[in-house]
C-alpha cells in the first residue's frame, strides 16, 4: 500500500443528479459519471470499437436536429430506441463496422442529462465496470478531487450505479491517496462489499434490470458487470467525449 499522502484528495459520491447542486466538493475536482445500465457502459463499448468521438445532447429535439444534419444518432427513452435514431442504448449496438472512425450523437433518459447537469466540471469521465481499472489509474494520475455522480433513474437512487461508485471509491481509497468524509461514499463502499461476491445475483434486485427484461433488452446485463474488458477512458470536455487513453497514446486499440 502506498504511503499516505500529507494532503490526500477527497472522494464524494452523489447518489442522484438531483443532489448535484448540493455537493460539498467545490474546487479542483473531476466528475465521474456512472450509468451502468446503460449509457456509460455503452459509451465505453463504442470507444473500444473505434468510435471517433461522441457528442452528448440533453434533449430529443437536439438529437433530432443533429440527425437532420447527417450525424449518426443513438437515442432512447425509457429504455426503448426511438424511431428517428440509428441506434438504441445497448453496448451491443456499437460494433466496429457500425461506428468505427465516426462521430456519434448520443441522447439517453438519464446519462446524457446528467452530463448536462455536471458540465461545469473541468472534466467528466465515463465510469463503468468494463473500464474500472483503467479509470482508476487515470484518476490517480489526474491529481484531482473526485465526485462520482450516479445517473440513477429519473433523479432517483439506483442500485447498479451506487454499487459501481462503491467499487471505484474502494479501489481509490486503497491507494491511501484519497480520503472521504462523505456518508454516501461509505454507504456505496459497503454496498459494493455486499454485492461483489455475486454481483449478477445481487443485481436481480435492481429495478432497471427488470425494466430492461420486460423490454427484451437484458442481454447486455452480464457484459455490463464484467470488470475490465476495456482500457478506454472516455472523457467529456469542450462539448464532446473522446478517449483520453487513446488520445494520450498510452495504449493502441
Amino acid at each position: 500500500m502506498d504511503k499516505k499522502q500529507e494532503n490526500p484528495r477527497c472522494i464524494e459520491v452523489c447518489l442522484t443528479p438531483k443532489l448535484f447542486t448540493e455537493i460539498q466538493t467545490r474546487n479542483n475536482y473531476i466528475v465521474v459519471l456512472v450509468d451502468i445500465l446503460r449509457a456509460t457502459t455503452s459509451i465505453c463499448a463504442a470507444f473500444e470499437n473505434g468510435v471517433k468521438s461522441i457528442l452528448p445532447v440533453a434533449t430529443l429535439e437536439e438529437a433530432k436536429a443533429m440527425k437532420v444534419k447527417g450525424f449518426l444518432v443513438a437515442s432512447e427513452q425509457d429504455g426503448r430506441k426511438l424511431d428517428f435514431a440509428d441506434f438504441g442504448n445497448s453496448a451491443f449496438n456499437f460494433s466496429r463496422e457500425a461506428i468505427g472512425g465516426k462521430t456519434l450523437v448520443y441522447c439517453t433518459t438519464n446519462g446524457t442529462r446528467a452530463i448536462e447537469i455536471a458540465k461545469k466540471a473541468e472534466k467528466i469521465a465515463m465510469g463503468a465496470f468494463i473500464n474500472l481499472t483503467a479509470l482508476t489509474r487515470w484518476l490517480i494520475n489526474e491529481d484531482k478531487n473526485i465526485v462520482i455522480l450516479c445517473s440513477g433513474w429519473k433523479n432517483k437512487f439506483c442500485l447498479e450505479d451506487t454499487i459501481f461508485a462503491g467499487a471505484l471509491a474502494d479501489r481509490l481509497m486503497e491507494t491511501s491517496q484519497f480520503e472521504t468524509y462523505c456518508d454516501s461514499t461509505a454507504a456505496a463502499i459497503d454496498l459494493w462489499h455486499i454485492a461483489s461476491p455475486d454481483i449478477l445475483g445481487y443485481i436481480e434486485k435492481a429495478a432497471h434490470r427488470h425494466r430492461l427484461k420486460k423490454l427484451g433488452l437484458d442481454d447486455v446485463i452480464p457484459y455490463s458487470f464484467r470488470i475490465d474488458s476495456t482500457q478506454v477512458v472516455p472523457v467529456f470536455m469542450n462539448g464532446e467525449i473522446s478517449d483520453e487513453q487513446f488520445k494520450n497514446k498510452k495504449y493502441i486499440r
